[in-house]
C-alpha cells in the first residue's frame, strides 16, 4: 500500500514572505506601466485655439452626461481634459505573444517543478503505475 501523500511544511515566515513577495509582484505589475507612461492614453487634446469657452455641447454631452459631471463635481473645463483624452484599444502581437509566452511558460514551470508532488499524489489515490 501506498504511503499518504505529506506536503510539504512552511513556516508562518515562509507564508508570510510569500504573501508579501505575491503583493509587491501585483503591485508592481499595476504601477509600473503607469509610472513609465505605458497606460495607452494620448495626453488631452488641446481645445481649438478659436474656441475661447468650452460648453458641454461642444464636448458633446447631453443632458444626462451634463447631470452626471455635475454630480462628480465637474466643470465643462476639468470635464473637457477627461472627455478629450482617448485610450488606445489596439493590441500588439508582439507583447501579445510575450506574455503567452510568459504564461505558458510560469505553466509548465510550475508542472515541471511539482512532478514528483502530483506522482506522489496520483499513486495515493489511484496506486502505482507501471512505467
Amino acid at each position: 500500500m501506498a504511503k499518504a501523500y505529506l506536503p510539504p511544511k512552511q513556516t508562518g515566515i515562509g507564508q508570510f514572505v510569500d504573501s508579501i513577495f505575491l503583493i509587491v509582484l501585483v503591485y508592481g505589475c499595476l504601477m509600473l506601466p503607469l509610472l513609465f507612461n505605458f497606460g495607452g492614453g494620448e495626453s488631452a487634446a488641446e481645445a481649438p485655439a478659436e474656441k475661447t469657452e468650452i460648453t458641454w455641447q461642444s464636448l458633446q454631452q447631453n443632458e444626462v452626461m451634463q447631470a452626471q459631471w455635475e454630480k462628480l463635481g465637474y466643470s465643462p473645463e476639468e470635464a473637457a481634459e477627461l472627455i478629450n483624452a482617448r485610450f488606445d484599444y489596439s493590441i500588439e502581437p508582439i507583447s501579445l505573444g510575450v506574455t503567452a509566452l510568459v504564461i505558458l511558460g510560469y505553466f509548465l514551470f510550475v508542472l515541471k517543478y511539482s512532478e514528483k508532488e502530483y506522482r506522489d499524489v496520483i499513486a495515493e489515490r489511484f496506486g502505482r503505475t507501471q512505467k
